[in-house]
């Protein structure tokens, strides 16, 4: 399964079209302000602090074909997270990252990567330090009060736009759509992830699988 927010970190059934637009678009076109844009991304981070519930990932060809759909349990918290899907578990203490396959009886260890780095398995990192990456562009707010923002990226992506889906009043991230040149797509559902109490501390031990290689890529 192909993990990306940030990240990532992370998406979701196909939503239907919109019906109409009732908010003003504030883009401008020269710069990277966007007045809206900025205040639904900064209720997403501040919501994005402490959450909890899952995550379901759906990837669909250029045709709009669903290829792949898997669901993954997440506890998120300012830069802490862990993952757990069905092969795989991916645990990060805010400094260093574990993916265990199970399948593959791996276990990776990696650094976190700079707080300015692109990053989709962070989504609270996306929400806050965005403007060093993207452009934000406030699309439409629909009726049911959902926010509909587009980040492009400012350097070279594998993507040219991810799209967020932001309930306007609680900030609450619905989901993010990667968009890929060959027009297929990746769709994070994060409707499921609540406001939860989570512990301060997230860790993963490698001693606990001795029948796992483990790759220290730190």
């Amino acid at each position: 399964m192909k993990w990306l927010l940030c990240a990532g970190l992370i998406a979701a059934m196909q939503l239907p079209a919109p019906t109409t637009a009732h908010a003003q678009i504030t883009h401008a076109s020269q710069g990277r302000l966007d007045e809206n844009a900025t205040a639904a991304l900064a209720k997403a981070a501040k919501y994005l602090q402490s959450v909890k519930g899952t995550v379901t990932l759906t990837m669909l060809d250029g045709n709009k074909k669903q290829v792949a759909r898997q669901t993954a349990k997440v506890s998120y918290m300012k830069g802490k997270y862990s993952l757990v899907a069905d092969n795989m578990e991916i645990v990060c203490n805010g400094t260093t990252i574990w993916q265990w396959n199970k399948d593959a009886k791996e276990i990776v260890i990696n650094n976190m990567p700079p707080e300015t780095e692109v990053n989709l398995m962070d989504p609270g990192r996306l929400m806050t330090y965005y403007p060093k990456n993207f452009r934000a562009k406030y699309i439409r707010t629909d009726d049911d009060g959902t926010a509909v923002i587009d980040l492009t990226p400012l350097s070279s992506q594998s993507y040219h736009k991810l799209r967020l889906l932001i309930n306007e009043e609680t900030g609450q991230l619905k989901q993010l759509e990667v968009h890929k040149y060959d027009s297929s797509r990746e769709i994070y559902d994060f409707s499921k992830l609540k406001r939860a109490a989570l512990p301060s501390t997230f860790g993963f031990k490698p001693e606990e699988h001795p029948e796992c290689e483990v790759i220290d890529m730190r």
